[in-house]
């Protein structure tokens, strides 16, 4: 009886110490990231999602991070997967708006921000530099 009471007691702490490294990673990450260590911090939130596949914000970051290396193909990669688990994601939302702007592909941005002006909460004024970015490439197209 005393060596199954003291298996489950260590097996409790195992899994208590695992749950709370998980969320340490994220944290530490985001220190890291908000400290503009940019590597380290990369190398955090990917062993994140190891732990977390489907955390939305890890990815943002990695999208936030590749955007800051002008590495576009894993920042889209990044931000598409952001979307795909978050849908509604107002800054990833923003980041894909901003690829496609400088894509030209209005049809999308049009279809994007359409959706951002519904889901948008704390990035609402970004609405404006947007309608401003297209009407600056829509004149362009005219001259």
């Amino acid at each position: 009886m005393r060596f199954i009471i003291k298996f489950n007691l260590i097996l409790l702490l195992i899994l208590n110490t695992s749950s709370i490294a998980k969320e340490n990673f994220f944290n530490e990450a985001k220190n890291l990231f908000d400290k503009k260590k940019y590597e380290d911090s990369k190398f955090l939130f990917q062993r994140n999602i190891v732990f977390n596949p489907k955390d939305s914000k890890s990815y943002l970051y990695l999208a936030k991070i590749y955007n800051f290396e002008e590495n576009e193909k894993e920042e889209l990669k990044n931000i598409n997967t952001t979307l795909l688990i978050d849908p509604n994601n107002e800054e990833a939302l923003y980041m894909l708006i901003d690829i496609e702007l400088k894509r030209s592909n209005f049809s999308k941005v049009n279809e994007l921000k359409e959706k951002f002006e519904i889901v948008c909460s704390s990035l609402c004024n970004n609405t404006a530099s947007i309608n401003e970015r297209l009407k600056n490439f829509e004149k362009k197209d005219k001259s």
